[in-house]
């Protein structure tokens, strides 16, 4: 029996089969797609329907201690329970439905390959792949998740797969502030 010369690695590895004219093809669809996602413009809106500076606390960002998740990774918007929520930038829903801490979310991928984060929804009007923009519902505030008891609210964080290395910083879990962004300095744009 005759041993093969590639590896179980190289034999896997799909990459290898492709010539290296098509590899270098591929790679520069991805940086288009890439840089064209960064180019995008994102048009920001308040996600809590008539919400405003007054309904979230300036510093609750990264506020330390916070439960299981050591550091609170986004900003809670309070409003009484029911009230609407859009979307917060246009984009497509890449998931919805209920996780353990989160409750009822909805998981929107918007311009600049940004992933906004709505948690503990009372219900989900958004469908899974729907584009969404400014005017569209995805849900309502509610207590659903880790927040059942608590006053109504939304959890809204920022998340972004490509690393923005310079926002590491020497707080608790300081490292992961290259993956998610401060939704407060948004949401203080959009106005009062």
């Amino acid at each position: 029996m005759e041993r093969s010369s590639m590896t179980k690695y190289d034999k896997m590895w799909l990459w290898k089969k492709f010539p290296l004219r098509r590899r270098f093809k591929i790679i520069w669809s991805l940086v288009i797609v890439l840089l064209t996602g960064m180019m995008i413009p994102q048009h920001f809106q308040m996600p809590v329907v008539g919400a405003t500076q007054n309904d979230f606390n300036q510093e609750s960002f990264w506020y330390y201690p916070w439960g299981r998740s050591v550091t609170h990774k986004g900003v809670d918007i309070f409003a009484e329970k029911g009230t609407t929520i859009k979307s917060s930038v246009k984009g497509f829903v890449v998931y919805q439905g209920n996780i353990e801490m989160g409750g009822n979310i909805v998981l929107i991928l918007g311009p600049k390959w940004r992933l906004h984060y709505f948690a503990h929804l009372d219900t989900i009007a958004a469908s899974s792949f729907e584009y969404v923009d400014h005017h569209s519902t995805i849900g309502d505030v509610g207590d659903s998740g880790n927040a059942k008891g608590k006053p109504p609210h939304l959890h809204y964080s920022i998340i972004t797969p490509l690393p923005y290395f310079w926002k590491i910083d020497t707080d608790i879990q300081g490292w992961k502030k290259m993956f998610i962004l401060d939704p407060i300095e948004y949401l203080n744009e959009v106005g009062s």
